[in-house]
């Protein structure tokens, strides 16, 4: 995975671009939060640098924002992000050994992205999808009634998807 370059605005005219749509004011934090998430994968040190700087707002206050909200992450995710639900509904059905089979696989933990990129894992508390428990998604896409079966020939399904697409 390549290295992020939502780093120094100077260096970076990308972040820089993204601050200039906002006024100065720290209201327009999880705006602005959001935007470069959307825009890099996640928000690195350099971005919660640039943008405590630019709103004129403490490091502290940025990374609290950060890590309050589970939206928004300090670390790369994976090109295919794999959330498991373990909410009550979803727990309830199992969904615990969906996310262990995913763990299994892919040989990584919670939070974790695999060394190719490929892909990351994180629990969700919900995916607001309890008729269909247990559930996972795969990036937006998501998948009910969900069995440790079913996630391992997903995780297999797109590992031949970017084979092919690398031999190409």
């Amino acid at each position: 995975m390549s290295e992020c370059k939502c780093g120094n605005s100077k260096e970076n005219p990308e972040l820089k671009e993204i601050l200039k749509n906002y006024e100065k004011d720290k209201s327009n934090l999880i705006q602005i939060l959001n935007q470069v998430q959307e825009k890099y994968g996640y928000i690195s040190t350099q971005a919660q640098k640039e943008i405590s700087e630019y709103l004129d707002i403490s490091m502290a206050e940025v990374y609290g924002v950060i890590t309050f909200y589970s939206r928004f992450t300090l670390k790369p995710k994976g090109k295919y992000n794999i959330a498991v639900c373990l909410g009550t509904a979803c727990f309830v059905k199992g969904s615990e050994k969906v996310l262990d089979k995913v763990k299994e696989i892919l040989k990584i933990d919670v939070g974790q992205t695999t060394e190719d990129g490929l892909f990351s894992i994180e629990a969700t508390r919900c995916v607001g999808a309890c008729g269909l428990a247990p559930v996972f998604t795969v990036n937006d896409e998501v998948y009910g009634k969900a069995t440790p079966e079913m996630v391992e020939s997903i995780i297999k399904r797109i590992k031949e998807e970017e084979n092919s697409v690398a031999q190409k």
